[in-house]
């Protein structure tokens, strides 16, 4: 760890702009877990996000720190990390963030952060701090993460159909009325349960690079968790609704059942991933879930134009989002 004095007045400061990257996070990601249900019309916009805060927030009870101690331990050298590291993975991670939700671009909040740690780390000593085992981990999930949620989620269609078939249609749409509530609540689980620990790991490092906490610490202290699942979920509740646009009705149609096996599928691939240890994009995770959901009534029923456009983001924001946190970096080191 470099021996450098940190002030409190910095930690504090460093702190705020994390939870603040949190409450972003909730606010830009908001559309994944309630596009299907307020665009299939089972809750209101408002009375949506307020049930996917509620369990954002929840998740807290319910999984691990894995992917937390991914983003502390696995990603960049500890050794390298510094108050100016942080700085510029969280402005480079909120500038990329602001730019991509006023285009209403569904990019990940997750990989912005992952690419502004990347950044910095790189323009302070260059790629020998980076962890490539885990950075390239990350990377690979940038495709596998949407293509389990695009399989998972086609295969519960299937499934769905072929139990149905008899049902009558406006039947079919009572039922999984109902039971879209339960795979929001699960899908809200998922994302709180991945992507608040991603800033619990950022505060925890810049702990432990202030001398505050102990790089062996098991897991960081309560008072990170319950704030970062708390400022989640309270962006979540103010909800990003250029996003929901897109991934409610742009990518492909939906009704009650088919809404309801896209949030399911994309629930249990964050699940998996969660449970892996690995950082994961809800936003990809939930964009192939609902293509893989709208391919099983024939290819022709999925918008590949709009989910290209999307895959395109998803490809850049890490590069970008690194580039901006290595200016930031350098900002870093003239003002703080």
């Amino acid at each position: 760890m470099d021996n450098l004095q940190i002030s409190f007045g910095v930690i504090v400061f460093l702190v705020i702009v994390a939870l603040l990257f949190d409450f972003m996070n909730g606010f830009h990601d908001a559309a994944n877990s309630i596009a299907t249900i307020v665009s299939t019309r089972v809750l209101k916009p408002h009375q949506a996000v307020i049930w996917a805060s509620v369990f954002n927030f929840l998740a807290y009870f319910l999984f691990q720190l894995t992917v937390a101690k991914t983003i502390g331990k696995g990603t960049v050298d500890p050794s390298i990390v510094d108050h100016y590291i942080i700085f510029g993975a969280l402005i480079g991670a909120i500038i990329w963030n602001i730019v991509t939700w006023y285009y209403g671009i569904p990019s990940s909040s997750s990989h912005a952060l992952i690419g502004g740690l990347v950044g910095a780390a790189i323009a302070k000593v260059g790629f020998s701090g980076l962890i490539m085992s885990g950075v390239l981990k990350i990377i690979a999930f940038i495709f596998i993460a949407p293509l389990l949620g695009f399989v998972i989620g086609g295969a519960l269609m299937v499934i769905v159909s072929w139990l149905c078939r008899n049902m009558a249609p406006r039947k079919v749409d009572k039922y999984f009325r109902r039971l879209q509530l339960l795979s929001a609540a699960a899908y809200s689980l998922g994302h709180g349960g991945n992507d608040a620990q991603k800033t619990v790991g950022i505060i925890w490092m810049l702990l432990v690079a202030a001398g505050i906490s102990q790089a062996t610490d098991a897991a960081p202290p309560s008072w990170v968790v319950i704030s970062c699942y708390s400022a989640m979920g309270f962006g979540t509740m103010f909800g990003g609704w250029r996003i929901v646009k897109t991934m409610g009705n742009r990518i492909t149609k939906l009704n009650q059942a088919r809404g309801f096996c896209a949030n399911s599928g994309g629930a249990i691939t964050l699940f998996m991933a969660t449970a892996l240890s690995i950082p994961v994009s809800t936003t990809h995770t939930i964009t192939g879930a609902i293509a893989g959901v709208g391919s099983t009534r024939g290819a022709r029923r999925v918008r590949w134009g709009v989910a290209g456009g999307i895959v395109w983001a998803w490809i850049l924001t890490i590069p970008c989002s690194a580039a901006m946190a290595a200016m930031a970096w350098y900002v870093g080191t003239l003002v703080l």
